[in-house]
């Protein structure tokens, strides 16, 4: 029971991590991006590959993160701004449509050139007891990461001109515009942010056990749950409903099995969507 909980809780802070990303460009954009876990494997996948060009570790896992938050960056620039000329509904299912698509072609392109590619990164050492439990050198690594990652989003966007001004283009874009805040900018930022965070996420994952082609799908569900449960565009929320999903999860994986846990997380989405459209942390309108 108590390992299932410590299982739980480091799993949902990587949920958590997951959700911001797709959390933070729903908030901005007004877009789902349907091809977050593609972009999270294919950051992975990169790692991968220059691991296997014997760079070291580290320099391999900031190219893959690098080379995510480049992806991202290069949608937004291209492809986003159609979807930007947009407003309401229109916005939403253009930019819907087209994640989708991108999701398609990373899945292809993968599948094609990387169907056996696998990222797994091998942390020595032996189990440390947490409250009697022994935790992997690898998942209180991934935990550490993620910890650190978001109190770092936290004081940033509690504390710095840019993060503040990304919260107030959430909440209020006409507002932002009219106090000097570009909103193309802080989107155009907030992509690039996602997409490293995806390829972190991967990266922590990989910690614990391979990560491959076929989490692309598994990982977008992933933070579409969290996002939902938690509140499209809070950061908070994100982070909150990732813990809370990952200790269910993990406890239903303990008690009943790992082949309905998928099941359980999405009627948790749909019991929040029923009970709370706005999610556990997201702003009634």
């Amino acid at each position: 029971m108590i390992s299932a909980l410590m299982d739980g809780v480091v799993l949902g802070l990587q949920y958590g991590l997951l959700g911001v990303g797709l959390t933070l460009i729903y908030g901005l954009a007004g877009v789902i991006n349907l091809a977050h876990g593609q972009v999270a494997v294919m950051g992975a996948i990169v790692v991968s590959l220059a691991m296997e060009a014997d760079v070291p570790a580290v320099p391999a896992i900031l190219i893959g993160l690098a080379a995510a938050a480049v992806f991202m960056l290069l949608v937004d620039a291209t492809l986003m701004r159609a979807v930007y000329r947009q407003e309401g509904e229109s916005r939403i299912l253009l930019g819907l449509l087209i994640m989708l698509g991108v999701g398609f072609v990373i899945d292809g392109v993968l599948e094609w050139r990387y169907p056996i590619q696998q990222l797994g990164l091998r942390i020595g050492g032996e189990p440390i007891p947490i409250l009697g439990v022994p935790m992997s050198t690898g998942s209180l690594l991934a935990t550490a990461v993620t910890v650190v990652i978001g109190l770092v989003l936290v004081v940033f966007f509690r504390s710095t001109a840019l993060g503040r001004g990304v919260r107030s283009v959430i909440q209020d874009e006409q507002g932002a515009m009219l106090v000097g805040i570009d909103p193309a900018r802080v989107r155009t930022f907030v992509f690039g942010l996602s997409g490293l965070l995806a390829a972190l996420v991967a990266v922590t994952r990989a910690m614990t056990g391979p990560v491959g082609v076929s989490s692309t799908i598994s990982f977008t569900i992933l933070a579409l749950i969290v996002a939902v449960v938690g509140g499209l565009g809070s950061v908070s929320g994100a982070f909150a409903a990732g813990v809370l999903l990952g200790v269910v999860d993990r406890l239903s994986s303990f008690y009943i099995g790992t082949y309905v846990t998928t099941i359980i997380l999405l009627l948790c989405a749909a019991i929040t969507i029923v009970a709370r459209p706005a999610g556990l942390f997201g702003r009634s309108h």
